[in-house]
């Protein structure tokens, strides 16, 4: 009678804390199928989240529970259900990659959108500033783009744009950032450089761009080209006011003749 009931009873998953050196508390019990639900509930929050910081806390949530999930005899045949939850978190995972890609990138060019280069930022500005670093901060506008918009056409000015920042990607270090601003502008992060170096490496890029591309335009044939301006990022300095210093100086070099970079004024 008593092996009848304990048949009947519904098989359960035990949560209970890490043991990181302090005594674990027993969480309450919850049956496996409630579990699964839950597991279920977390995928439906982040396919309708396009927060990539509360993607991440969902997704710690869902980590933390099965961390804490411990077998005993009474759970032994609910085995397989941890494993589909296992895979799930790790298709989880995978959404979350595919999402925060589609959240920070411009479909188009393969750059950092808006969105992406805020978060950037910030990760890049607190380990300058962390470790006494410089933070480059570059803007950058595409000389005579409409122009080329208006005689070309916006299909050719699109291909200009992702040649861009095919080109860029070639020619900055692995740890500088390209950024797609808006239309044509775009913004180039450079972690530890001096103002110099970062002056170097923005004019590499000038030429480079004017190898790779050219167009034709009244039958005469002119090499793409854009200007920048060149900030370095003060200690504590916000996002916004380095990025305004850098646009001054990059409409001094609008002014002064295109096809330019012009360090900005501290």
């Amino acid at each position: 009678m008593q092996g009848a009931t304990r048949q009947g009873q519904k098989r359960i998953l035990r949560l209970v804390k890490s043991t990181d050196g302090v005594t674990s508390e027993q969480k309450p019990m919850i049956d496996s199928e409630d579990y699964y639900k839950q597991v279920e509930r977390y995928a439906d929050q982040i396919r309708k989240t396009r927060n990539a910081d509360e993607i991440i806390r969902i997704l710690d949530m869902v980590l933390s529970e099965t961390r804490g999930l411990r077998a005993d005899d009474e759970v032994f045949a609910a085995q397989e259900q941890i494993k589909r939850a296992e895979q799930k978190i790790e298709t989880l995972k995978d959404e979350i990659e595919q999402l925060r890609g589609l959240v920070q990138t411009d479909q188009m060019t393969g750059a950092f959108n808006r969105r992406g280069l805020d978060e950037t930022f910030i990760r890049e500005a607190a380990r300058a500033d962390r470790n006494a670093q410089s933070l480059g901060v570059v803007v950058i506008d595409l000389d005579n783009f409409k122009q080329i918009n208006d005689s070309l056409g916006h299909q050719y000015g699109d291909s200009i744009l992702i040649n861009f920042v095919a080109v860029a990607k070639e020619t900055l270090r692995p740890t500088d950032i390209v950024a797609r601003f808006g239309g044509e502008e775009f913004v180039i992060l450079l972690p530890d450089v001096a103002v110099e170096d970062a002056l170097t490496i923005i004019q590499r890029l000038q030429n480079n761009l004017a190898k790779s591309l050219s167009i034709q335009i009244d039958n005469q044939s002119m090499p793409v080209t854009f200007s920048a301006g060149v900030a370095l990022r003060s200690f504590g300095e916000h996002q916004n006011s380095v990025i305004s210093r850098a646009d001054k100086a990059l409409y001094q070099a609008k002014r002064t003749g295109k096809n330019r970079a012009i360090p900005a004024l501290a």
